[in-house]
């Protein structure tokens, strides 16, 4: 199984806010059983987010996970853009709707805001592709999207990072399965990256699991991660490993 990641928002690419959303997203998405084959970043131009929709839907991943772009502003297109993507309408969501009322009258009753009332701004972001499933947005006003597409699950997440988290929690993971993988930290006692190589391309050949490596300078130890779908199957990599004589310390 196979994901990929899209995160929209011109102040990504401008450098002016890192993107922690798709490092956490990805990590979630792998603890899940899901290899993360590419995360894609855009502005917030509806054409562009429409072709790397396209682009990516092209690759055929099990779970397109979308982050940004939800909000009440100019700039927040992103649900235009999923809609037109996939042909589909723009159609309003009645209980987003209420929802977002009630969020915003709770905000004036505790004097955040000085006017509740649901302005077009705030209607906007009642709007999801025809056929989509809102998911509740427990930390701020923009519901998300579920929708399946041509045996695509996709996932529109707000890109507030605190609303993303718990919405990526609460309303896309349990979508998603119980499927664990596993991942091993450990230290490999070895001082240069390219004798440690050829024992792990043979692990690789040997045992379902996927390594990452990650040298540390040239010094003691090179970081490994074994990533599989059981303890015993990344047991017996490491097993084989340590009997081509690479010693292991824990992280």
């Amino acid at each position: 199984m196979f994901a990929e990641v899209l995160t929209i928002g011109d102040e990504l690419l401008t450098g002016n806010t890192v993107d922690s959303n798709s490092a956490f997203i990805a990590k979630k998405l792998t603890e899940r059983g899901y290899w993360v084959r590419r995360k894609t970043t855009v502005g917030d131009d509806v054409g562009e987010i429409k072709a790397v929709i396209r682009e990516i839907l092209g690759r055929k991943p099990e779970v397109l996970v979308i982050s940004g772009g939800l909000g009440p502003t100019h700039d927040d297109v992103t649900m235009v853009a999923v809609a037109e993507a996939l042909n589909r309408r723009l159609v309003l969501c009645d209980d987003c709707l209420e929802k977002i009322r009630a969020f915003y009258e709770r905000l004036y009753r505790e004097g955040y805001i000085d006017d509740p009332k649901l302005n077009e701004a705030r209607r906007k972001m009642a709007y999801l592709p025809e056929g989509a499933e809102p998911l509740e947005n427990r930390e701020g006003a923009a519901p998300g999207a579920y929708i399946e597409h041509e045996g695509v699950k996709i996932f529109v997440l707000p890109g507030m990072p605190r609303e993303m988290k718990a919405m990526l929690e609460n309303e896309v993971l349990p979508r998603l399965g119980s499927r664990k993988f596993v991942q091993r930290k450990l230290l490999a006692e070895i001082t240069d990256e390219s004798k440690l190589a050829p024992i792990l391309n043979e692990t690789l050949k040997r045992f379902n699991v996927r390594i990452h490596s990650s040298p540390k300078g040239f010094g003691r130890y090179i970081g490994i991660i074994l990533f599989g779908e059981s303890e015993e199957e990344i047991e017996r990599a490491k097993a084989f490993m340590e009997g081509k004589g690479i010693r292991f310390e824990e992280q």
